[in-house]
């Protein structure tokens, strides 16, 4: 039986303990104030945006990301923000980003999904294709100013992000070809870098034209919305009356009848290759912006689609700002290249190739170009 005795024996004994050995106070250290602390270089390189930009970023979500109390030395909405964005600009660990401002790698990973999500509800606001009039014919003159390809209105093409194991039964679909597990996210950009379309939900398995044939931007096209508007990609994508892909081979599928010479074949390919290389290179800024596309996002898939859409929002404003790519180290270039999936072109073009309609025209014009 357990008598009042030791109760008292009990009690005693913690009160000797918290006279020996008394608890440690809790010591709530100052964070800095970084927009003060670190010079405009410094602040770039450490978060990828500039303090004008992070300001401007603030605006437009701080009310979104406070905390409902300041008591408790609760972490600030300006800390909040700067905290994702360490986190977006090294890849490295929550534990790591979260010492970086003094919390717990479980309440850095709340913040980083908190603040993630809120950037991505911007998308409509910053990633948008052209509609108007005005908008599609300078998105237009642009692309050909380039290499002379007309009435283009986005490069596509598709890039993996590369993301920690999902687990579960269906973890295997986001391996990719290249053996490590990735989102496969389709992009549209314009001339200038900025990304105009983006789908971020298809595991790493997944072929570029599957993501494309089941995507909105696909459905303006069918529905003959973007009119006299055409797209570039690569052999990844099928030949569509929309979509401009090489001529494979140009030298094995000529035929005397279509009237259609070697010349222009290699003229067309050209100006696609080189209009289409604004995407690949947008592929490049972006990852080198936000090195945690390359080395890996470490959270659930359902945070990682909305890091990705909020490094992409956050990629059109610092290019409505003309910022420059910060450099990064060699680790992070080689991560970027094992990311670069690249698809072959297809040497297998038909000799029916070049009579494809859409095609053909541009072959010709092509054919007259001096």
């Amino acid at each position: 039986m357990y008598d009042d005795s030791d109760y008292e024996d009990d009690e005693f004994n913690n009160l000797a303990l918290l006279l020996y050995f008394p608890r440690r106070q809790r010591v709530f250290k100052p964070r800095p104030d970084h927009f003060t602390h670190w010079r405009d270089d410094e602040f770039f390189n450490r978060f990828r945006l500039s303090k004008n930009t992070v300001h401007f970023l603030f605006d437009l979500i701080g009310e979104r990301i406070c905390s409902p109390t300041n008591w408790n030395h609760a972490v600030s909405a300006e800390h909040k923000l700067l905290l994702t964005l360490r986190y977006y600009a090294t890849g490295s660990m929550l534990i790591v980003c979260g010492d970086f401002i003094g919390i717990h790698k479980s309440t850095a990973s709340r913040i980083v999904k908190l603040v993630s999500h809120v950037i991505a509800t911007l998308c409509s606001d910053f990633i948008h294709f052209p509609s108007n009039e005005d908008d599609i014919k300078k998105v237009k003159q642009d692309f050909y100013d380039i290499a002379k390809f007309p009435m283009v209105i986005g490069a596509m093409d598709c890039t993996h992000v590369k993301i920690k194991s999902p687990g579960g039964d269906n973890a295997e679909v986001y391996r990719n070809r290249k053996g490590f597990f990735s989102i496969n996210v389709q992009t549209i950009c314009d001339a200038n870098l900025k990304i105009q379309d983006i789908v971020a939900r298809w595991p790493g398995s997944s072929h570029d034209s599957t993501i494309f044939n089941n995507s909105a931007i696909r459905g303006k096209f069918e529905r003959d919305e973007m009119k006299n508007s055409i797209l570039v990609a690569d052999s990844g994508y099928a030949q569509r009356s929309y979509v401009m892909t090489l001529v494979g081979n140009p030298h094995t599928v000529i035929d005397p009848l279509s009237g259609i010479s070697a010349v222009a074949i290699d003229r067309y390919n050209e100006s696609l290759i080189r209009t289409r290389n604004t995407v690949e290179r947008s592929y490049g800024v972006w990852k080198r912006r936000f090195p945690i596309l390359a080395t890996g996002v470490n959270v659930n898939i359902s945070s990682s689609q909305s890091i990705i859409v909020a490094t992409a929002v956050l990629h059109n404003i610092a290019c409505n700002f003309g910022k420059i790519t910060p450099r990064v180290s060699t680790e992070i270039e080689s991560s970027i290249r094992i990311t670069d999936f690249r698809n072959p072109e297809d040497n297998r073009t038909s000799r029916n190739a070049i009579h494809h309609t859409n095609r053909k025209r541009f072959l010709r014009y092509f054919q007259n170009a001096v």
